[in-house]
């Protein structure tokens, strides 16, 4: 399931054209002419979440809301954003739009939620927070600092994942691994490089900082004079002693998923949206799955982001029944169960049927101590990520570790 680059790249999206605004008309209430109100929603299409799942999950909510009509908003080839940008310069706002997520700058577009109880209680609805006010809610979470492995390739090597919690025990694992004839660690080009660091890297410095993009933000600390240094010289190490493989770079996230489904290397950094592949594989049950080690606290935090998130826009014509549909959205049993399943997503505290790898990955977001989330003031400079993935991809090709240490820290301090 290809969503990793939406979640990595696009979860950061592009600020709003401020312009937009003034641009923008309308009410906040009110029925249409032939006394129902139209809700229209702008939502991201993909392989999982077709048009058709979308009018079938839509049409619960009409039955039980007959006065309630809820059209689907295409997007074509462009993003909800751009979408939701044109929308308010024609001065033909949606109602509600889904993937996209607010910041300091584009605030004012979209309805403060605060005010409305239930969005305490929902995922990661305070970490997204902006300023201490809610403006987005979603339905569930994605972890991403996780190691799924070959069950049959740890057997050879006499290796039990439950023993392996720091990062001198993950490299002694690797080591077993290249003897028994496997590639450690599986890796891929395009953007998987960097993304895997981010998983495994963020883990162990956010759970002991979690404040520390933001003090980064304000200009305070480094990359070079941090605990991304070491991990930078773990990863290095890697790459140096083969458990890395240096070609895998020419690879898709496609190619590296199948390589590692296929058995051809024993482990790979991926979020739990890597679940629904392994299904899809029938592979499931070859598969286990543990928390990415740290030489820190075990186990930390899981790197992660808010699954289907949505947002209420303040120009709204219905914005009360707007923040009635987005309420049912993200708080209704059933509604809340199709769209995680229908992705591969992950609630805290809400089961629903799924495979016996999602089992083990909804078990670690259970015991998980915290979810940490870089948005609002620990979200990383625009691009940050783009940046970090040419700066890892340079260790495979002679960077040293304080090489790009001192890389990210001069990109970071050129784009204030």
């Amino acid at each position: 399931m290809n969503r990793m680059w939406r979640q990595v790249y696009a979860m950061a999206v592009a600020p709003l054209v401020m312009a937009s605004a003034a641009a923008c008309g309308g009410g906040t209430g009110g029925g249409d002419a032939d006394g129902k109100t139209t809700l229209r929603v702008i939502v991201n299409i993909s392989p999982n979440l077709t048009q058709a799942y979308w009018n079938k999950l839509f049409d619960r909510y009409e039955k039980a809301h007959p006065d309630v009509t809820v059209k689907l908003e295409l997007t074509g080839t462009i993003s909800a954003n751009a979408k939701l940008t044109q929308d308010l310069a024609a001065g033909d706002p949606p109602d509600i739009a889904q993937q996209i997520t607010p910041s300091a700058e584009n605030v004012d577009l979209f309805a403060d939620l605060t005010d409305q109880a239930w969005t305490k209680d929902v995922p990661l609805a305070d970490e997204y927070a902006i300023d201490g006010k809610r403006y987005m809610v979603g339905v569930g979470e994605q972890i991403q600092s996780l190691v799924f492995y070959n069950k049959a390739a740890f057997a050879k090597a006499g290796l039990d994942a439950a023993r392996i919690k720091t990062l001198d025990q993950f490299t002694d694992a690797m080591k077993k691994l290249k003897k028994a004839g496997y590639t450690p660690l599986q890796t891929a080009g395009q953007w998987v490089t960097g993304s895997q660091f981010s998983m495994m890297a963020d883990a162990g410095v956010l759970t002991e900082n979690p404040d520390w993009t933001a003090e980064r933000n304000e200009g305070e600390g480094s990359f070079a004079d941090s605990g991304y240094l070491r991990y930078l010289e773990r990863y290095r190490s890697w790459i140096d002693s083969g458990y890395l493989d240096k070609s895998a770079l020419g690879l898709t996230y496609a190619d590296g998923q199948t390589a590692f489904l296929d058995g051809k290397s024993a482990m790979y950094i991926m979020g739990s949206y890597f679940v629904p592949a392994a299904d899809a594989a029938k592979k499931s049950d070859e598969v286990g799955v543990f928390t990415m080690p740290t030489d820190g606290a075990y186990p930390s935090g899981q790197f992660g982001n808010i699954a289907s998130p949505y947002v209420v826009v303040n120009k709204s014509r219905h914005k009360a029944e707007a923040i009635d549909f987005v309420r049912w959205l993200v708080t209704d049993p059933e509604a809340i169960e199709s769209q995680l399943a229908a992705d591969g997503n992950l609630r805290q505290g809400f089961s629903y049927p799924v495979s016996s790898l999602g089992t083990e990955v909804q078990a670690i977001l259970d015991k998980a101590p915290s979810i940490l989330v870089k948005a609002g003031n620990r979200q990383p400079v625009d691009g940050f990520s783009s940046e970090l993935n040419t700066q890892i991809q340079s260790l495979y090709t002679g960077s040293s570790a304080e090489d790009v240490a001192k890389g990210l820290d001069k990109w970071w301090n050129s784009q204030s």
